[in-house]
Protein backbone atom coordinates (compact mmCIF):
# COMPACT_ATOMS: atom_id res chain seq x y z
CA UNK A 1 0.00 0.00 0.00
CA UNK A 2 2.74 2.87 0.65
CA UNK A 3 4.41 1.98 -2.53
CA UNK A 4 0.78 1.98 -4.40
CA UNK A 5 -0.07 5.38 -2.54
CA UNK A 6 3.47 6.82 -3.59
CA UNK A 7 3.20 6.03 -7.31
CA UNK A 8 -0.25 7.29 -7.34
CA UNK A 9 1.48 10.91 -6.01
CA UNK A 10 3.96 10.76 -8.54
CA UNK A 11 1.92 9.96 -11.25
CA UNK A 12 0.26 13.21 -10.73
CA UNK A 13 3.93 15.14 -10.42
CA UNK A 14 3.79 15.55 -6.44
CA UNK A 15 7.43 14.66 -4.86
CA UNK A 16 7.33 12.05 -2.35
CA UNK A 17 9.81 10.78 0.16
CA UNK A 18 9.12 7.96 1.82
CA UNK A 19 9.87 7.09 6.38
CA UNK A 20 10.45 3.31 5.90
CA UNK A 21 9.85 1.61 9.24
CA UNK A 22 13.04 -0.49 10.00
CA UNK A 23 11.79 -4.50 10.07
CA UNK A 24 8.33 -3.72 8.64
CA UNK A 25 9.16 -2.23 4.93
CA UNK A 26 10.11 -4.25 1.75
CA UNK A 27 13.74 -2.51 1.08
CA UNK A 28 14.18 -3.85 -2.39
CA UNK A 29 10.67 -1.62 -3.11
CA UNK A 30 11.62 1.07 -1.07
CA UNK A 31 14.41 2.06 -2.76
CA UNK A 32 12.65 2.76 -6.30
CA UNK A 33 12.00 6.13 -3.98
CA UNK A 34 13.62 8.84 -2.35
CA UNK A 35 13.56 7.62 1.44
CA UNK A 36 14.69 7.11 5.08
CA UNK A 37 14.90 4.57 7.16
CA UNK A 38 13.53 5.02 10.86
CA UNK A 39 12.27 3.16 13.83
CA UNK A 40 8.81 3.74 16.00
CA UNK A 41 10.61 5.09 18.25
CA UNK A 42 13.02 7.86 17.06
CA UNK A 43 10.07 10.52 16.69
CA UNK A 44 13.14 12.80 17.45
CA UNK A 45 14.90 11.47 14.45
CA UNK A 46 12.23 11.42 12.17
CA UNK A 47 10.74 15.20 13.01
CA UNK A 48 14.19 15.98 12.17
CA UNK A 49 14.86 14.40 9.12
CA UNK A 50 10.37 15.58 7.65
CA UNK A 51 11.71 19.37 8.09
CA UNK A 52 14.59 18.82 6.81
CA UNK A 53 12.95 17.56 3.47
CA UNK A 54 11.02 20.75 3.70
CA UNK A 55 7.71 17.98 4.39
CA UNK A 56 4.65 19.80 5.83
CA UNK A 57 2.16 16.79 4.80
CA UNK A 58 2.38 13.60 5.96
CA UNK A 59 0.27 10.41 5.27
CA UNK A 60 0.28 7.78 7.54
CA UNK A 61 0.13 4.11 6.22
CA UNK A 62 -0.99 2.01 9.30
CA UNK A 63 -2.67 2.72 12.44
CA UNK A 64 -0.01 4.88 14.54
CA UNK A 65 -2.81 6.91 14.93
CA UNK A 66 -0.97 7.95 18.83
CA UNK A 67 1.83 9.24 17.05
CA UNK A 68 -0.11 10.74 14.35
CA UNK A 69 -1.43 13.44 16.84
CA UNK A 70 2.31 13.60 18.73
CA UNK A 71 3.30 15.12 15.13
CA UNK A 72 0.26 17.32 14.61
CA UNK A 73 1.11 19.31 17.67
CA UNK A 74 4.41 19.83 16.70
CA UNK A 75 2.89 21.86 13.31
CA UNK A 76 2.48 18.79 10.84
CA UNK A 77 -0.50 17.87 8.88
CA UNK A 78 -1.89 14.91 8.72
CA UNK A 79 -3.32 13.76 5.61
CA UNK A 80 -5.39 10.69 4.44
CA UNK A 81 -4.81 8.45 1.99
CA UNK A 82 -8.04 9.12 0.69
CA UNK A 83 -7.26 12.30 -0.16
CA UNK A 84 -4.15 12.14 -1.27
CA UNK A 85 -4.62 9.13 -3.77
CA UNK A 86 -8.58 8.68 -4.32
CA UNK A 87 -7.66 6.34 -6.98
CA UNK A 88 -7.11 3.28 -4.85
CA UNK A 89 -10.83 3.88 -3.61
CA UNK A 90 -13.28 1.41 -3.75
CA UNK A 91 -15.87 2.53 -6.29
CA UNK A 92 -19.50 1.89 -6.11
CA UNK A 93 -21.28 -1.10 -7.71
CA UNK A 94 -20.21 -4.76 -8.65
CA UNK A 95 -16.57 -5.04 -9.65
CA UNK A 96 -17.03 -8.60 -10.66
CA UNK A 97 -19.22 -11.53 -12.83
CA UNK A 98 -20.53 -12.57 -10.24
CA UNK A 99 -23.19 -10.13 -7.97
CA UNK A 100 -25.07 -11.25 -4.67
CA UNK A 101 -28.00 -12.65 -4.92
CA UNK A 102 -31.20 -11.48 -2.77
CA UNK A 103 -30.14 -13.95 0.29
CA UNK A 104 -26.55 -11.93 0.05
CA UNK A 105 -28.12 -8.71 -0.44
CA UNK A 106 -29.87 -9.40 2.88
CA UNK A 107 -26.87 -10.66 4.48
CA UNK A 108 -25.31 -7.60 3.58
CA UNK A 109 -28.04 -5.25 4.80
CA UNK A 110 -28.06 -7.39 8.24
CA UNK A 111 -23.82 -6.71 8.40
CA UNK A 112 -24.05 -3.18 8.03
CA UNK A 113 -26.65 -3.10 10.83
CA UNK A 114 -24.24 -5.53 12.84
CA UNK A 115 -21.28 -3.39 12.07
CA UNK A 116 -23.08 -0.12 13.15
CA UNK A 117 -24.52 -1.55 16.57
CA UNK A 118 -20.93 -2.42 17.24
CA UNK A 119 -18.97 0.79 16.37
CA UNK A 120 -19.36 2.68 19.29
CA UNK A 121 -17.50 -0.07 21.06
CA UNK A 122 -14.39 -0.46 18.84
CA UNK A 123 -14.68 -3.96 17.83
CA UNK A 124 -13.76 -4.09 14.26
CA UNK A 125 -14.15 -2.95 10.68
CA UNK A 126 -15.65 -6.45 9.46
CA UNK A 127 -18.63 -9.43 10.23
CA UNK A 128 -19.38 -12.66 8.24
CA UNK A 129 -23.12 -12.58 7.90
CA UNK A 130 -24.74 -16.51 6.22
CA UNK A 131 -27.71 -16.75 5.43
CA UNK A 132 -28.84 -14.29 7.90
CA UNK A 133 -27.00 -15.53 10.89
CA UNK A 134 -23.86 -13.51 12.05
CA UNK A 135 -21.46 -16.02 12.75
CA UNK A 136 -17.94 -14.11 13.67
CA UNK A 137 -16.69 -10.61 14.11
CA UNK A 138 -13.39 -9.12 13.55
CA UNK A 139 -11.35 -8.31 16.70
CA UNK A 140 -7.69 -7.76 17.31
CA UNK A 141 -6.87 -10.64 14.42
CA UNK A 142 -7.95 -8.56 11.50
CA UNK A 143 -9.67 -9.38 8.76
CA UNK A 144 -7.72 -12.70 7.41
CA UNK A 145 -8.10 -14.05 11.37
CA UNK A 146 -12.08 -13.69 11.08
CA UNK A 147 -11.73 -15.41 7.41
CA UNK A 148 -9.72 -18.17 8.66
CA UNK A 149 -11.98 -18.88 12.27
CA UNK A 150 -14.65 -18.95 9.62
CA UNK A 151 -13.18 -21.22 7.40
CA UNK A 152 -11.81 -23.76 10.47
CA UNK A 153 -15.91 -23.55 11.85
CA UNK A 154 -16.66 -24.90 8.32
CA UNK A 155 -14.22 -27.72 8.77
CA UNK A 156 -15.41 -28.88 12.11
CA UNK A 157 -19.15 -28.69 10.88
CA UNK A 158 -19.78 -26.01 13.41
CA UNK A 159 -21.23 -23.90 10.52
CA UNK A 160 -23.37 -26.40 8.30
CA UNK A 161 -24.51 -23.90 5.42
CA UNK A 162 -23.72 -24.51 2.30
CA UNK A 163 -20.39 -23.28 0.36
CA UNK A 164 -20.61 -20.42 -1.43
CA UNK A 165 -23.11 -18.80 1.06
CA UNK A 166 -22.47 -15.71 3.28
CA UNK A 167 -20.99 -12.20 2.92
CA UNK A 168 -17.75 -10.62 4.19
CA UNK A 169 -19.09 -7.19 5.32
CA UNK A 170 -16.46 -4.19 6.08
CA UNK A 171 -17.25 -0.63 7.04
CA UNK A 172 -15.59 2.01 9.00
CA UNK A 173 -16.45 2.31 12.37
CA UNK A 174 -18.53 5.54 13.28
CA UNK A 175 -15.88 8.23 14.66
CA UNK A 176 -12.97 6.57 13.31
CA UNK A 177 -10.47 8.86 11.91
CA UNK A 178 -9.87 8.04 8.52
CA UNK A 179 -6.79 9.63 7.98
CA UNK A 180 -4.89 7.00 9.58
CA UNK A 181 -7.04 4.14 9.72
CA UNK A 182 -9.25 2.95 6.35
CA UNK A 183 -10.50 -0.69 5.83
CA UNK A 184 -8.36 -2.36 3.39
CA UNK A 185 -9.05 -5.21 1.28
CA UNK A 186 -7.37 -7.07 -1.83
CA UNK A 187 -6.52 -10.13 -3.28
CA UNK A 188 -5.51 -11.41 0.59
CA UNK A 189 -8.80 -11.17 1.77
CA UNK A 190 -10.38 -12.94 -2.00
CA UNK A 191 -8.40 -15.82 -0.89
CA UNK A 192 -9.48 -15.74 2.69
CA UNK A 193 -13.72 -15.52 1.79
CA UNK A 194 -12.64 -18.24 -1.04
CA UNK A 195 -11.17 -20.41 1.79
CA UNK A 196 -14.16 -19.44 4.23
CA UNK A 197 -16.74 -20.66 1.07
CA UNK A 198 -18.06 -17.44 1.60
CA UNK A 199 -20.56 -15.81 -1.92
CA UNK A 200 -18.54 -12.78 -1.56
CA UNK A 201 -17.15 -9.37 0.00
CA UNK A 202 -19.04 -6.46 0.48
CA UNK A 203 -17.03 -3.35 1.49
CA UNK A 204 -18.32 0.30 1.62
CA UNK A 205 -17.18 2.69 -1.36
CA UNK A 206 -14.89 5.59 -1.32
CA UNK A 207 -13.84 4.57 1.86
CA UNK A 208 -11.87 1.62 1.75
CA UNK A 209 -8.78 0.84 0.55
CA UNK A 210 -8.27 -1.95 -2.24
CA UNK A 211 -4.93 -3.53 -2.73
CA UNK A 212 -3.85 -4.54 -6.40
CA UNK A 213 -7.29 -4.26 -7.67
CA UNK A 214 -7.04 -5.75 -10.56
CA UNK A 215 -5.53 -8.99 -9.11
CA UNK A 216 -8.54 -8.81 -6.70
CA UNK A 217 -11.26 -8.82 -9.56
CA UNK A 218 -9.20 -11.49 -11.44
CA UNK A 219 -8.94 -13.81 -7.73
CA UNK A 220 -12.69 -13.66 -7.01
CA UNK A 221 -13.77 -14.06 -10.33
CA UNK A 222 -11.77 -17.16 -10.38
CA UNK A 223 -13.25 -18.38 -7.25
CA UNK A 224 -16.85 -17.25 -8.61
CA UNK A 225 -17.01 -14.61 -5.77
CA UNK A 226 -18.25 -11.05 -6.15
CA UNK A 227 -17.00 -7.89 -5.23
CA UNK A 228 -19.29 -5.03 -4.42
CA UNK A 229 -18.78 -1.14 -3.27
CA UNK A 230 -21.26 -0.29 -1.10
CA UNK A 231 -23.17 3.01 -0.80
CA UNK A 232 -21.65 4.65 1.91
Amino acid sequence: MPFAVADSLRARGIAVVLFALRGICDAEKVERFRHHWISIGEIGRAIKLFRAEGCSDLVFIGTLVRIGRILEQDGFRMVGIKDVAPDLLMPEGCLTRSAPDVQSKADIARGREVLGALSPFDIGQAAVVIDGHVVGVEDIEGTDGLLARIARLREQGRIRAAAHRGVLVKAPKSGQDLRFDLPTTGPRTIEGAAAARLAGIAVVAGNTLVVEPQAMIEKADAAGLFVVGLSA
